[in-house]
């Protein structure tokens, strides 16, 4: 278990579980209480909450005396659907931690990172507009590749004004996610503005993702803002197709010739 997460045991054990059964990993069963004891290093009473969080969304049918089984999507009830958010209260949604904060679990649970870079420079123009700073300031540029046990995932691209960086470096960076590196320093994450489009792979991002010149890549940008609106970090991220995925639940509003649909992100998943 990954001691430097701000999530108790058992929900670490349910998120890589999640993940796992999302793969169908467990079609002939999930493994025992003992294995699954074994395998995270925790006591008995740790699986079982993971375990009965995984039933309670309807994910899993723990039969005494037969095991625990996987239950196919097409039998969940909807409201199972992790990440859906109907029939569930507001204290069940902040515990399921739906969204960014999730994914940034659930990757660093499921990745490792390399540092490429890390370094003062002074910001260019479009660096300073993002951040609303002034053009020549002070910012923390870090370079990460980010990778499964299949191989490099993404290619990220960092900005963070340079006193809001003070407290991290390299090391930290390869530990943790930026924003909860930003969080323990005092800093109060709010909202995010996310742009997704596509872009081909040079040469160097070629080498660093382990892809052809020229493959199409998703290239996220985001800028972070914290509770008083303030931009406190800048994001470039390439990720490679084939091992990432955004999905999103869209519902359709007013009449039938509006055609208009509102969105929600819903979860990354990573291959």
């Amino acid at each position: 278990m990954n001691a430097v997460l701000p999530l108790p045991k058992y929900h670490q054990i349910y998120l890589v579980l999640r993940e796992q059964l999302d793969e169908g990993r467990f079609a002939d069963g999930l493994p025992g209480e003992m294995a699954l004891m074994q395998q995270f290093s925790v006591a008995r009473v740790t699986v079982r909450r993971a375990l009965e969080r995984l039933a309670a969304e309807g994910l899993i049918a723990r039969e005494p005396g037969r095991g625990t089984r996987p239950i196919a999507s097409s039998d969940r009830p909807a409201a199972a659907e992790p990440g859906l958010g109907r029939g569930a209260d507001p204290a069940t949604q902040s515990a399921r931690l739906t969204g960014l904060l999730e994914n940034l679990v659930s990757v660093s649970l499921n990745t490792t990172v390399q540092v490429l870079e890390v370094g003062l420079v002074l910001a260019s123009e479009p660096v300073a507009r993002a951040l609303d700073i002034a053009t020549g300031d002070g910012v923390q540029k870090a370079v990460r590749v980010r990778s499964t046990a299949a191989g490099p995932l993404s290619l990220i691209t960092t900005w963070v004004p340079q006193a809001l960086a003070a407290g991290f470096g390299a090391r930290e960076l390869a530990d943790k996610p930026i924003l909860m590196l930003l969080e323990a320093s005092g800093v109060h994450v709010g909202r995010a503005h996310q742009t997704i489009s596509a872009r081909l792979a040079d040469a160097q991002v070629a080498e660093q993702l382990g892809v052809s010149v020229g493959s199409a890549l998703l290239a996220v940008r985001r800028v972070v803002f914290d509770t008083r609106d303030r931009p406190v970090q800048y994001l470039h991220g390439l990720y490679r197709p084939d091992r990432y995925e955004y999905q999103m639940q869209l519902s359709r509003v007013g009449d039938i010739d509006a055609k208009v649909w509102v969105g929600r992100d819903a979860t990354a998943q990573f291959h």
